[in-house]
């Protein structure tokens, strides 16, 4: 059985190792060469998986080791005969934990006590939005959910939706929805001339979905006008040929990483091995956690003289700041433009280990219940 992988699957061998011998190889450069004479192909979101690369392969499977699956011709691979896995829901938390990283750090150059004053509009609510969603609710945010399609299936029996106009008049305005190009609710352009206009110096715009969503010439446009809304991007247009200009305009930029959390790799590898194992039929003795080493920082202590919000600061940029990730990206676009894409491509091949909260253990000595209900809706794990 040969497997044709993306090099930058984690635990590659420790998942996929019995089962068959695996060849890795670059996923931005795959090529039909490249996967001819395989049975198993693996890859992430740099792959386009279609026609051109796998007419004519021996391919019978195929797994994407990612929550989003636009990269995928899935109806030519159903047309095919060819199975195909994606890992939903593995990097939920990962992304979730990227944009409260974000809120805490707009919050704080506010000059908020209070980070839950502010108004949150998710656009998209699936694992990713749905998540975040409920994370916000029980740290006390305003939340307003914006998901036109889930709205019409769901009806009056589901969550209450509103219009995107309605998302995007909150502070803080997130996006989490796919790519789609075609139907009544496509969300290619969705954020163009007009929409972007409406927003303004007291918004917070992060996309940490799919950079197609944000129309960028419009975008460009609006951070150049007066008025401008603070932007955090995590995707652009064109990746990885990233518009530079884009990226100096903008308030934060990271390399398309928000998902890129060990734990939510190790996921995403762990989904595809299941999926693949009953393919088939093979048992699934292997789960992720087994895998996951011991984090570089276990344990944080706050006492009794300790605030609420700064503590959670603290433990928030502890596992994760994105300023570290915004300052390799500005590094990298300070390059010469034709060695712009290759150091994207190298940020996120290279990103270092990034623990989820969850890994962190908070000892809180003598506070209030307030603040460990903040910690425990953070997702850390408390030692009181």
């Amino acid at each position: 059985m040969r497997i044709v992988a993306d090099e930058n699957i984690p635990l590659l061998e420790s998942f996929f190792g019995d089962i068959g011998e695996i060849r890795p190889v670059s996923g931005r450069t795959m090529s039909a060469a490249d996967v001819q004479n395989a049975d198993i192909l693996l890859v992430r979101s740099v792959t386009r998986v279609n026609q051109a690369l796998l007419e004519g392969s021996r391919v019978r499977f195929v797994g994407t080791c990612t929550i989003g699956t636009d990269h995928v011709d899935q109806k030519w691979l159903e047309s095919s005969g060819i199975a195909f896995s994606a890992a939903p829901g593995c990097n939920a938390n990962s992304v979730v934990e990227y944009v409260l990283s974000v809120i805490s750090l707009h919050a704080e150059k506010r000059g908020m006590a209070d980070w839950s004053k502010l108004s949150v509009g998710i656009v998209g609510a699936g694992n990713v939005g749905g998540e975040l969603a409920h994370k916000l609710d029980r740290l006390g945010f305003n939340v307003r959910l914006c998901d036109p399609p889930r709205a019409e299936r769901e009806g009056d029996e589901g969550e209450e939706f509103v219009s995107l106009e309605e998302a995007m008049a909150c502070d803080v305005v997130t996006l989490h929805t796919p790519l789609t190009r075609d139907g009544e609710h496509a969300t290619l352009h969705m954020l163009g001339q007009e929409r972007l206009s409406a927003l303004t110096e007291d918004q917070l715009l992060i996309n940490s979905s799919r950079g197609e969503v944000i129309e960028t010439s419009a975008l460009l446009a609006r951070l150049e006008a007066p008025n401008a809304p603070t932007v955090v991007l995590d995707v652009f247009e064109h990746e990885p040929r990233v518009h530079a200009e884009l990226v100096e305009k903008v308030w934060l930029a990271t390399p398309h990483i928000a998902g890129y959390s060990l734990e939510g790799k190790v996921q995403g590898s762990e989904v595809v091995y299941q999926a693949l194992s009953r393919y088939m039929g093979l048992p699934t003795r292997k789960k992720a956690g087994q895998f996951l080493p011991e984090p570089a920082l276990n344990k944080l202590s706050f006492t009794s003289a300790a605030e609420e919000m700064a503590s959670a600061n603290i433990a928030i940029r502890s596992c994760y700041d994105p300023r570290q990730d915004d300052a390799r990206m500005r590094l990298a676009m300070a390059l010469p433009p034709e060695e712009r894409a290759q150091a994207f491509d190298r940020l996120r091949r290279d990103y270092p280990v990034r623990r989820e909260f969850s890994s962190l253990k908070i000892q809180l000595k003598g506070t209030s219940k307030s603040m460990q209900d903040t910690f425990r809706a953070l997702g850390f794990k408390l030692k009181l």
